[in-house]
């Protein structure tokens, strides 16, 4: 299993106004798709833009066992040699997925599809994190759990099916990582492979999948649903993959430079795929100044430069419907709601108890360290704000998860008194140049 090195902790202090242009780097989502499928192709990918950050080359790791060649061209730049549908090796060593939620469940989807066995672990997070709910379905199609930890969880030892069965599954939640993972064993299915989304999830895979010539329909179902259809056993040919800036990442500077009096800054490049833009709308909603500038497609998805300016922002009533599209940015909501005028409440958060660390309850520690008057009811997070400078001055645990770390560290920016955290190491993971980017802007840590 993976171990994590010496904790080290860090304060962020209040700066001056947040001044300058920078680009995030690439999209960490479509950066594992890139490489599994560049893995699941015959011939080579060239890949622009790739989050080097530690989860994403962790599946480059994986694929690389399961048969891949990966040979890294320059800064973002790489290029994959795949092993083909069907044609995977059986690795010889456990696949170390660290902190890696999205690589993990992801590649048990590759795996599952593949007349090959696999043993999955990560660092103690990875631990506590559910599988089952990617194992249930891959198990309908013929995969077999030989092992598994308690309650479904790491370490795993999955046994792929030699004839996947083509199913129709309907997901409990709205989950991309689900949806993936069938959609991955499907593909050397002799079939069609349908999934049923109540409520829709970020479709990332399924352009990719057209992207690389596989044949996928994906249409509406209810009021806010998707279904999807995989015809199994395409014919997937290499396609170079230009990697857009992560909004995940983004939503960290556009908080910081709303909070911070006085800030003007630009993001280059970012992602506006309408299934990742949930944040954007309610930060907007709050009263933000942000403008899209240069609306344009890059590597088959939307992308945009954002001006944002420090803005006074007022509480609002964020709907649980837009969950799926802003699951990761709660955090960093949480820590503008801080700073707003009144009540935001933030309805069924139920996925963030599962993430990296239970999300919902680590954030309202830090905001309760650090002043901030919030509740926890149900699956809602209400944040009372002051409407100004919060008091800061907490030291925050972060529970080995990036997004608390990163959040955390921008609300310090701006309060009355620094803000600590316990460990930012984990914070490569998915953001390795956070602070030289954040520093450039004219951030203040220490």
């Amino acid at each position: 299993m993976s171990s994590h090195a010496a904790p080290r902790p860090l304060a962020a202090r209040r700066s001056g106004p947040l001044k300058g242009r920078l680009r995030v780097p690439g999209d960490k989502s479509i950066s594992h798709r890139a490489f599994i499928f560049g893995l699941l192709t015959i011939g080579e990918t060239q890949i622009e833009g790739l989050l080097e950050g530690d989860d994403v080359l962790r599946t480059g790791a994986a694929c690389k066992a399961l048969g891949a060649k990966i040979e890294r061209l320059g800064e973002g730049r790489w290029r994959v040699q795949g092993a083909g549908l069907g044609s995977l090796l059986a690795p010889q060593e456990t696949l170390d997925f660290g902190n890696a939620g999205t690589g993990s469940r992801l590649m048990m989807g590759v795996v599952g599809g593949h007349a090959i066995t696999a043993r999955f672990d990560g660092d103690a997070s990875l631990r506590k994190r559910p599988m089952r709910r990617i194992l249930d379905p891959l198990e309908l199609m013929g995969a077999r759990t030989l092992e598994q930890g308690e309650g479904g969880r790491c370490p795993i030892l999955l046994q792929g099916a030699a004839e996947p069965a083509p199913i129709e599954y309907r997901t409990p939640v709205a989950s991309a990582q689900i949806k993936s993972a069938v959609l991955l064993a499907g593909l050397n299915s002799p079939g069609r492979t349908v999934v049923i989304e109540t409520e829709a999830s970020r479709d990332h895979t399924e352009k990719m999948l057209a992207h690389f010539g596989a044949t996928v329909k994906s249409e509406a179902y209810g009021e806010a649903g998707r279904k999807i259809t995989l015809e199994g056993r395409p014919k997937l040919s290499p396609n170079p993959v230009i990697v857009p800036a992560d909004p995940s990442s983004a939503a960290f500077p556009i908080v910081a430079a709303l909070i911070t009096p006085g800030s003007d800054i630009v993001i280059e490049g970012m992602m506006m795929n309408p299934l990742r833009t949930g944040l954007l709308t309610t930060l907007m909603d709050m009263g933000a100044d942000i403008v899209e500038l240069d609306r344009r497609v890059e590597g088959g998805e939307d992308v945009a430069d954002l001006r944002v300016r420090a803005s006074a922002l007022k509480g609002v009533d964020v709907p649980a419907a837009r969950a799926p599209s802003m699951i990761d940015e709660y955090p960093i909501l949480a820590v503008a709601a801080a700073f707003a005028s009144g009540e935001t409440r933030m309805r069924g958060l139920h996925e963030l108890r599962v993430k990296e660390s239970d999300r919902l309850a680590a954030v309202a520690d830090g905001l309760r360290v650090n002043g901030v008057d919030c509740a926890i009811e149900g699956d809602d997070l209400l944040v009372r704000g002051a409407g100004g400078p919060a008091q800061g001055g907490g030291m925050v645990a972060t529970h080995l998860d990036h997004r608390i770390a990163m959040s955390f560290l921008v609300m310090g920016l701006a309060s009355q008194k620094d803000v600590r955290i316990d460990d930012e190491g984990m914070i490569a993971t998915s953001f390795p140049t956070f602070r030289p980017l954040m520093a450039s802007l004219g951030a203040d840590f220490a």
